[in-house]
């Protein structure tokens, strides 16, 4: 694998993240706690193969400037600001909310988990919207 193909794979993790997310959010809400922690288990691992991937790319590459321009660059870096400043709250809310569910802290799970879903769901979708727009448009 080339240094340049990270960003599919990185756009794929994301995607791949964000399904899990959704999957994981509906099995707890139909009360099948075990599916919902394994497929909490396997996001987070999907979101660390991100996280070593992107950053061994962008070590290697540096940052990739947006080459289009008008309103659409606009929208872009709008788009990835949000992304960037929520995604540096991803991992720590990740791991104490995986945390709390892993000790049996149920009450104290659910309570940061309403934040953490949205905010890491949010992050994983911009981040495949982030490459298309980067790398695909």
């Amino acid at each position: 694998m080339n240094v340049h193909d990270l960003p599919t794979l990185n756009a794929a993790l994301n995607g791949i993240a964000a399904v899990l997310l959704v999957t994981a959010f509906v099995l707890i809400r139909q009360g099948r706690r075990e599916a919902h922690k394994r497929v909490m288990l396997a996001a987070f691992s999907t979101s660390v193969l991100f996280l070593i991937s992107y950053l061994t790319y962008h070590a290697q590459v540096g940052s990739v400037p947006y080459q289009r321009t008008g309103p659409i660059r606009t929208v872009y870096f709008t788009i990835l600001l949000t992304h960037t400043v929520l995604a540096a709250a991803v991992p720590i809310l990740a791991v104490v909310t995986l945390r709390r569910g892993l000790n049996g802290a149920f009450v104290r799970h659910k309570a940061i988990a309403r934040w953490t879903l949205p905010i890491w769901l949010y992050v994983s979708v911009t981040g495949v919207v982030v490459y298309l727009m980067l790398y695909r448009f």
